[in-house]
């Protein structure tokens, strides 16, 4: 949990009194534009080069490409983990610079192909996403991901611990749970990280089925090199070497 904290909210060249100046804008609506970035790790090769992208707010957008080729890193520059070499990238018209990046993660909610699942019952970590969420809320953001139905068929229902990294769920209740989870925090972005990468054509079916109620009134983001996610999205756009240009 604390790598897991660590990595969300550390940011070792922010204080308090910096972040007193940045924005904390309310009402996000989660149009996100991305304007002549250029980016990459340390001094190597740019990994995104000149990259102009339009994700409009309350929309799908599934970012496609190989392996390697960059869509994480577009994730990563949403979340503000990291800053462009080169050009801007804009929530709602303002500089990711510009506003709190405490604020702004809050706002955002990744389900990722490496799902953090620790060792205690469904119930607590689907609450993880929300530490303060009443029971029906968790139950009800487990009936969105699909799961509602499995856990009150389990024994202990939302008692039953899941073991450590999930290993008592199965590869697509391991899945629904951190989807649950997501939603749970109610973001106004919502990003799938390669979310069906690892789970086989069956279990990727029911995890398709239960993300489609999960898009209204959210921008959302689709990571994938897996073209059978392409039908969610109402645009598309390509990754591959460092250049992105849009598909659909």
């Amino acid at each position: 949990l604390e790598r897991l904290k660590s990595l969300l909210l550390i940011d070792p060249e922010l204080n308090e009194e910096k972040r007193k100046q940045l924005l904390r804008p309310e009402g996000i609506s989660g149009n996100i534009r991305f304007r002549d970035v250029t980016f990459g790790y340390k001094n190597e090769t740019p990994v995104l080069k000149n990259v102009e992208m339009e994700i409009p707010n309350n929309s799908v957008t599934a970012i496609m490409g190989p392996t390697g080729g960059g869509k994480t890193t577009i994730v990563n520059l949403i979340l503000r983990f990291y800053t462009p070499w080169h050009g801007s990238v804009e929530i709602d018209g303002l500089d990711t610079r510009d506003i709190d990046p405490y604020y702004l993660r809050e706002q955002i909610a990744v389900v990722s192909q490496d799902i953090f699942l620790f060792n205690g019952t469904i119930r607590e970590n689907i609450r993880y996403g929300r530490p303060g969420a009443t029971d029906p809320e968790v139950y009800e953001a487990a009936m969105k991901a699909g799961l509602h139905d499995e856990i009150m068929s389990m024994p202990d229902g939302y008692n039953t611990v899941t073991g450590e990294r999930g290993l008592n769920l199965s590869g697509g209740q391991r899945q629904r749970v951190s989807i649950a989870r997501a939603v749970l925090q109610k973001p106004k972005i919502l990003i799938f990280d390669e979310p069906t990468s690892s789970l086989d054509a069956e279990t990727e079916e029911k995890i398709k089925a239960s993300l489609k109620g999960l898009f209204r009134g959210r921008t959302v983001i689709i990571i994938s090199h897996r073209n059978s996610l392409l039908d969610l999205a109402d645009r598309v756009y390509r990754v591959e070497g460092g250049k992105v240009w849009r598909d659909r």
